[in-house]
């Protein structure tokens, strides 16, 4: 009786990896085109470490005619939320980064690869699994819950290296007939990996990102098939990143460890290893020191927090970038109008810390990336969130879609456009002066800055309205805002204001068109002014001015 009986005890309907390894062959790229996967548990919201490392991995493999693609990883069904794969694929979705292939939605996948759900994969994993096994490379193991805890209580009390390796690897040394014996007896066992490797001997190793690393060995027996049949991650990911030709994973840095393990897997299955490029995570600061984003503490951790606030999708991929290579920023200041696509992305580039989480920034981005749409995209995109989030305002836009398109159209398109909208829910706010419905609930204070004597402004409104007339070009406008400055004791220049402040205690011509702004809008700070009483029209600009005059 040999490991090959046992093989066929343990799994007597496996297939030969022959199998396999026909019906996976190699995929038809070019030369140096990267295979990239994103492979999450579906056991809660995704996270933006997630969503980075999705950006990379698709960026990779689409600027090097590769190919991306979605692995489910739900081995661990406890663990499994409803509906999770339809929130990972929607998360994609929703940021651009839709995957050459795997899973389409909770049942659905497309691709030759697959299945690209490690639960419907069971009968692969134990095909390789009796692999290992007929050539004594794996072994069933028969200890209990309550075995491994005494052991690991033997170990802490003794400080040493807790685990199952070496003396402790008590079924690791069973013959092949006691083996057979208590299988037969029906005793509960799993399946665990025979270690060849030595902690006393170093690997080396070249990551992606991080450079040359030296690891000790793997020496730990770790479990490859849990007691439910299906396999653990370590095992898992081995087999499908090898049939599904993997070329370079990107994941957390808290894989690192976790390489002498994979690559001992590869090299015992027979398997060429994929590249390795382990990311730093995103610290957040806090206080004096920095840690890692919270799931439970921090909002922005779900990338689902961008899609409520409004952010654009566009402006999220851009500040990840920003995050992973140094020299992003330079190239977008370069090529403001060019697409993301056409950065390239290099690994090499990356940094070796976590970068810190900065909302100021990606909000910053976001203002640059939404000063370069068009109105018909900023209506798409708003009422998009709005239909979601603010039905209200959603309603507002779409009651006169022209006049809507004007409002949004304001000095857009310009050498500086407008960049006071950062996410899709400050519409509400940067344009609520320009629908009734809006300023009418806004219960904003005016804030007049230099000029804030009543009997002033009582001046300047009732001598501009008689001198305003909507047909007038821009020149002709501001010419007569100066007529009134002038008329009322201001400088009628700012230039000359500021050459002689002593002839003109009361200000300048920029004051004065301060105070019709702030009474027309209630803001101190707003697009063209011009632009915006085209917009809103006499009738409203005569309506605004009186009911200040009339306080």
């Amino acid at each position: 009786m040999d490991y090959k009986d046992l093989a066929d005890k343990i799994f007597p309907n496996a297939k030969d990896i022959s199998y396999y390894e026909e019906k996976y062959p190699e995929r038809n790229l070019k030369e140096g085109a990267i295979v990239t996967r994103f492979a999450p548990s579906p056991t809660g919201f995704v996270h933006i470490g997630g969503l980075y490392q999705a950006t990379l991995a698709k960026k990779l493999a689409k600027q090097t005619g590769g190919v991306f693609f979605l692995r489910i990883e739900d081995t661990d069904q406890k663990r499994e939320v409803e509906n999770g794969i339809t929130g990972i694929i929607d998360a994609l979705n929703d940021f651009g980064l839709t995957p050459d292939e795997g899973m389409q939605n909770e049942t659905e996948e497309k691709g030759n690869y697959g299945p690209y759900k490690q639960s419907l994969r069971k009968e692969i994993y134990q095909a390789y699994a009796k692999y290992l096994l007929a050539q004594g490379k794996a072994y069933p193991c028969f200890c209990t819950p309550e075995d491994l805890e005494e052991m690991r209580q033997k170990q802490e009390a003794a400080k040493i290296r807790p685990g199952y390796y070496g003396v402790w690897a008590k079924c690791r040394n069973l013959s092949v007939e006691e083996m057979m014996e208590k299988i037969e007896k029906g005793e509960e066992y799993i399946i665990r990996l025979k270690s060849p490797g030595n902690p006393e001997k170093k690997i080396k190793h070249h990551d992606v990102i991080k450079g040359n690393i030296d690891f000790p060995e793997n020496d730990q027996d770790i479990v490859i098939i849990k007691s439910d049949g299906l396999p653990t991650y370590h095992f898992a990911h081995a087999v499908d990143d090898h049939l599904m030709h993997t070329t370079h994973v990107i994941r957390g840095d808290e894989w690192a460890a976790s390489v002498p393990l994979h690559l001992q897997l590869f090299q015992v299955l027979g398997f060429k290893p994929p590249k390795y490029a382990h990311i730093a995570p995103i610290m957040k600061q806090e206080g004096d020191t920095k840690r890692k984003l919270s799931k439970r503490k921090d909002p922005e951790a779900a990338v689902s927090y961008y899609s409520e606030i409004g952010v654009p999708k566009e402006a999220v991929l851009e500040y990840l970038l920003n995050i992973a290579n140094s020299n992003f920023e330079i190239w977008r200041k370069q090529n403001k109008d060019k697409s993301v696509e056409e950065f390239d992305l290099q690994l090499n580039k990356m940094g070796v810390s976590g970068a810190l989480f900065d909302m100021v920034k990606l909000l910053d981005i976001s203002k640059n990336v939404i000063s370069r749409y068009d109105a018909q995209t900023v209506y798409n995109e708003t009422k998009k969130w709005a239909s979601k989030y603010d039905t209200e305002l959603e309603k507002i836009l779409d009651k006169d879609l022209t006049y809507t398109m004007k409002v949004l159209g304001m000095e857009r398109g310009n050498v500086k456009p407008r960049k006071d909208i950062a996410k899709w829910s400050d519409i509400r706010y940067q344009t609520a002066y320009m629908f009734e419905e809006l300023y009418e609930q806004a219960q904003e204070e005016y804030e007049y800055q230099t000029i804030t004597d009543k009997k002033e402004i009582q001046a300047i409104l009732e001598n501009y309205l008689t001198v305003y007339d909507e047909q007038d070009d821009k020149q002709t406008w501001f010419d007569k805002i100066k007529d009134v400055a002038e008329k009322l004791g201001y400088a009628r220049e700012v230039k000359e204001y500021k050459l002689n402040p002593d002839k003109y205690p009361k200000g300048h011509v920029g004051d004065v068109s301060t105070v019709l702004r702030v009474s027309l809008t209630r803001r101190a700070n707003t697009p063209d002014l011009y632009e915006i009483m085209k917009i809103l029209g006499k009738d409203v600009i005569q309506k605004r001015y009186q009911e200040i005059l009339s306080k």
